[in-house]
């Protein structure tokens, strides 16, 4: 009786020690993590911005602590939002509005009347506009390097510094630098942080606020031209460029409200040079999603802008020059502003990469319109085209930037938009001059704008298949989780249900 009594005060005991040890393992694995983490945040990792915990899953499995960034949704946020909403404003106003200066340009240098004169001029804003596209791949390195709020102000005050040099210009020569190059330069520098910094302080109302912000450019696209043209009457060409130059003075204010949340990746130190994976972020493009994004919107966009440039010419030839052709560059200006808030907030209830879809409607509704112009022998169904075109052209802006952050994620959003922008500048400057090509042969624009319409759809068709290559990617990921959280849970088990074992072993002995 006694052994037996001291057989189950010895089983109990080991029972008591099994039920103590395997907490206390865990205890001191927990311990760990935690102490940890305090050192990250002491060496800075964590820079004091809002964090949220993610509770390691069932099971008693001992799992890393993943850490989520948390965004304010507003805050400070409001007012990065108004200062992006002045850069794309300040920007695409000045460029937009370049026709009014085009014929300041040609007074100034020769005659109206000259075609060398106006094929040279309009080189002039067609360069400045397609080196803010083409610098963008370079902008968004510096943006990763140096944060947003360095390369917008830099950017900024290059800008700056073109446009008052371009306002001391007496020949049309050094306008293609001046303008074409250092102006567009520092524009593109300016522009595109203002479209990384809204993930820092926003996620559920990115589209709004994304929409918010482009709307800016419609703004400053309605209202500059008027205040070019008072200002041409009345103070000359030169004094308006160093009016215009107080816009990036303003810009260059707006950048320094750019103050980074989200954690900046660790470079190496170890060799004087970084290495090429680490200027250039090759991650992006491991992503099947991103990829046929990035090469298929700048298929869509050979003829997307075909309208927008020679429409004016189209309106002219069709319904005379008395027609009030600028009445539908308003109707584009202002369904577009509209387009760019209507669509921005519907994208934040669209979940995940199906924003893409709204993107193809936009380029579905542009193709068809495109080729509705030629059809239009009544100058108000020109008008309905145009209002059309306007509202899904702010549609297919606005929504760019929560696509990005959807396909790569915030770490990687600025060299993902910074590729997508560069492979833009390819299109966008060979599609009008095609179209040009295209009218001189035929004699008329309906050709071109049949043609026009064509590249569009196709872009639209294929981006379809990005909601389905994202929903096989995390199906994917799911089931190699699933199946590598059920090995691990085994093994613990197993290990648990061995150490148990032992112990009884040894206590039994």
């Amino acid at each position: 009786m006694t052994e037996g009594n001291g057989m189950m005060e010895n089983d109990s005991a080991a029972t008591e020690e099994t039920v103590v040890t395997v907490p206390e393992e865990e205890e001191k694995k927990r311990l760990q993590e935690e102490e940890e983490e305090e050192k990250k945040e002491k060496n800075g990792e964590s820079r004091g911005v809002q964090m949220e915990m993610v509770v390691p899953g069932p099971g008693g499995a001992a799992a890393d602590e993943e850490v989520e960034f948390v965004h304010p949704e507003g805050g400070w946020g409001w007012v990065v939002m108004l200062a992006a909403m002045w850069c794309n404003g300040s920007v695409f106003g000045i460029q937009n509005a370049f026709g009014i200066l085009f014929v300041s340009l040609l007074k100034e240098f020769g005659s109206e009347e000259d075609e060398d004169l106006r094929f040279k001029t309009a080189w002039v804003g067609s360069l400045s506009m397609g080196m803010i596209f083409f610098c963008s791949p370079i902008v968004s390195v510096f943006t990763d390097m140096l944060g947003c709020r360095v390369t917008a102000v830099a950017g900024a005050a290059v800008g700056l510094i073109g446009l008052l040099a371009s306002s001391f210009v007496k020949s049309l020569g050094p306008l293609y630098f001046t303008y074409g190059i250092v102006f567009a330069c520092g524009c593109s520098f300016a522009y595109q942080p203002s479209l990384v910094i809204l993930g820092h302080y926003f996620k559920k109302r990115l589209g709004l606020v994304n929409g918010i912000v482009t709307a800016g450019s419609s703004g400053f696209t309605i209202a500059l031209p008027y205040v070019l043209s008072g200002l041409l009457e009345r103070v000359g060409l030169h004094n308006t460029m160093r009016v215009l130059s107080i816009l990036m003075f303003g810009l260059m204010l707006a950048g320094l409200t750019y103050r980074p949340l989200l954690p900046t990746k660790p470079r190496s130190s170890s060799g004087r040079c970084p290495r090429l994976g680490e200027v250039f972020n090759l991650n992006i493009w491991r992503s099947l999603g991103y990829r046929i994004w990035a090469f298929g919107i700048p298929a869509a966009l050979y003829g997307y802008f075909v309208p927008y440039v020679h429409l004016m010419k189209h309106v002219e030839e069709r319904f005379g020059k008395d027609a009030n052709k600028e009445v539908l560059l308003m109707c584009i200006g202002i369904t577009s502003g509209l387009g760019r808030l209507i669509f921005g907030r519907l994208a934040d209830y669209v979940q995940g990469v199906d924003k893409v879809y709204l993107q193809v409607s936009s380029f579905f509704v542009i193709g068809v319109m495109s080729m509705m112009i030629p059809l239009c022998h009544v100058f108000g169904g020109l008008i309905a085209v145009c209002l059309l075109m306007g509202l899904f052209d702010g549609c297919f802006i606005c929504i760019m930037a929560p696509i990005a952050f959807e396909l790569v994620g915030s770490k990687d959003v600025s060299q993902a938009i910074g590729f997508l922008l560069g492979m833009m500048s390819v299109p966008m400057t060979v599609g009008p001059p095609i179209a040009g090509f295209l009218r001189d042969r035929l004699g008329n624009y309906d050709v071109a704008f049949y043609l026009a319409g064509i590249p569009p759809i196709i872009g639209g068709a294929v981006l379809c298949l990005i909601p389905w290559v994202e929903r096989r990617r995390k199906q994917r990921e799911a089931e190699a989780a699933l199946k590598s959280g059920q090995g691990s849970t085994l093994l613990d088990c197993e290990k648990s249900q061995g150490d148990v074992k032992r112990q009884d072993s040894d206590s039994v002995l």
